[in-house]
């Protein structure tokens, strides 16, 4: 990304040099895609993603959505998980083999439309290739093992609206059609986590200051389609708003981690953010596209508030404003490089290049342990647990545990069945953390009630219990529900590694503590 046409490259390169980049940009985006794509395939898929799949496949097959399967996320990508198990069908492969490169090809579809988009404002950006090749790269490297996240796809789809936007902020006119599809894309981007809606809400403030106003076609687009969306969510799925919102608002805060741990977890980002900022500020006069770097910095530092409100340690959250803050950081260099400096002038330049440098070793260092497991993929804990699974063919499955992988891909890959409404524990652990400043709690959201029902009504056949975790899930259980403490007598330990004990059921079944559990009122919850 890279000059505009305000402050062209000192002198011309030759269109030998130009083929030259540009065959070695591509090189690059080739190794980089491989490498991801190699890792994403081999290694296991990511929890998060098994689980929406597995959501979109309870949804596809008849089950309604927050209520018999509960998920706290919107429901858009529950929908988009539906087209890759839909090709996988057609294909008949597994969903992992078509998630991923749905999910890639999504991602790098727009990042063809940025580079496209940037090629108008001439200088390097008319080198189409280069500017495809090192926001590919980047839109697949820094996402580490998190690839196909929400957060990914959103920044992917906000990048369109962010270039479009910096143009008009320079006095240029978009095309509406133009205008019109990037807003939409973003304003989908946005219903994957609407809380990034507060980006729109900057940037028009920022557009304010310039005289520009709110009725311009981008930003209506995006605020039509995520209107609409709203919409059409009250209509399919009132679930969602009736039931999920509610639960989450109530107990996912158990999962938040104290403000210090955040930040201190969140180093390197914030790092790299101020650097942005201070070279910014330096050339705050001279830098070609000051305007598109400014609303890459703004949408980073909105995206870093958005963290910080969340309050989850978890890298993924960080990943809009980590791609923003590294493509901002690139721009600023590559325009730094074709001015001619003193040496001395180049710390700044120095500064940036080792921001970014940080920012993709910091991705290798997240991927090394999902590329051992590609490479060895029968020693990792979800390979075990699939194995003990197939070995004492196994119908029904649960694990007591947060960690959602120990649930999926596990039954993705095995086709057992799920005893629990949950991806994990996290709701459990959120009744348990909120009963200590609410007692009765258990009366809004009986969380225990509901997974000793599930746990009874599936009889699993093997249950895997997490000894690594403070919540003691089969004490508390077994405290609050009688009918699953009976139950629980029936399983013995059959394994154990990785600090997970793998327990199998007798031959005896769950029918007798069944009953008994039905004549007990306010077990069944729909």
């Amino acid at each position: 990304m890279i000059l505009s046409n305000r402050g062209r490259a000192t002198g011309h390169s030759s269109p030998a040099a130009g083929t030259l980049a540009s065959v070695i940009s591509i090189l690059v985006l080739t190794a980089v895609l491989g490498a991801v794509m190699f890792i994403a395939l081999r290694s296991p898929l990511k929890d998060d993603i098994a689980w929406l799949l597995y959501v979109a496949r309870r949804w596809m097959a008849g089950r309604e959505l927050y209520v018999d399967v509960v998920e706290v996320n919107p429901p858009l990508i529950v929908w988009i998980s539906a087209v890759p198990l839909e090709i996988a069908r057609w294909l008949d492969i597994t969903p992992q083999f078509t998630a991923m490169p749905v999910f890639v090809t999504a991602v790098l579809g727009c990042a063809w439309w940025t580079a496209n988009l940037l090629r108008p404002r001439g200088g390097l950006f008319a080198a189409r290739l280069p500017v495809f090749a090192v926001i590919g790269s980047l839109l697949l490297l820094l996402p580490a093992a998190d690839l196909g996240q929400r957060e990914h796809l959103l920044v992917a789809a906000f990048l369109p609206y962010l270039v479009i936007f910096a143009c008009s902020l320079d006095g240029k006119r978009p095309a509406l059609a133009a205008a019109l599809a990037a807003g939409a894309l973003a304003g989908l981007g946005c219903a994957l986590k609407p809380r990034y809606a507060a980006v729109f809400a900057v940037l028009e403030c920022l557009a304010l200051t310039r005289g520009l106003r709110p009725w311009r076609a981008l930003p209506l687009a995006a605020g039509g389609t995520l209107i609409g969306y709203a919409g059409l969510v009250a209509i399919v799925c009132p679930a969602y708003l009736g039931r999920a919102v509610p639960l989450a608002l109530a107990l996912y805060q158990a999962t938040d981690v104290p403000f210090l741990k955040l930040v201190s977890d969140s180093a390197l980002l914030l790092a790299g953010q101020a650097v942005a900022i201070v070279l910014l500020w330096l050339r705050r006069r001279s830098l070609h596209d000051y305007s598109l770097m400014l609303t890459l910095v703004l949408f980073a530092a909105v995206g870093t508030v958005i963290c910080f409100v969340d309050g989850k340690d978890w890298y993924y959250h960080r990943l809009p404003s980590t791609v923003a803050t590294a493509l901002a950081l690139v721009l600023w260099a590559v325009d730094d490089l074709m001015q001619r400096r003193p040496a001395l002038k180049r710390l700044p330049l120095a500064a940036a290049c080792l921001a970014v440098a940080v920012f993709c070793a910091s991705s290798i260092q997240r991927l090394e342990p999902e590329a051992i497991d590609a490479v060895e993929p029968q020693k990792t804990t979800v390979d075990r647990l699939e194995q003990i699974i197939r070995d004492e063919h196994a119908r029904t499955y649960i694990a007591f545990s947060e960690w959602i992988a120990l649930g999926f891909p596990v039954v993705n890959n095995t086709g057992v069945g799920w005893a629990s409404r949950f991806d994990s524990m996290w709701a459990l652990k959120g009744e348990i953390w909120r009963a200590r400043f609410d007692p009765a709690a258990d009366r809004e959201w009986p969380i225990a009630r509901w997974v000793a029902h599930d746990f009874i009504a599936g009889c699993p056949d093997i249950a895997v219990v997490d000894t690594r975790e403070t919540t003691k899930y089969i004490s508390v259980l077994s405290k609050s529900d009688s009918a699953f403490a009976r139950a629980w007598t029936r399983y013995r330990p059959i394994a154990s590694f990785d600090g997970l004990v793998v327990y199998r059921r007798n031959r005896a079944g769950c029918m007798d503590v069944w009953v008994a559990s039905e004549s007990k009122p306010g077990v069944k919850v729909r």
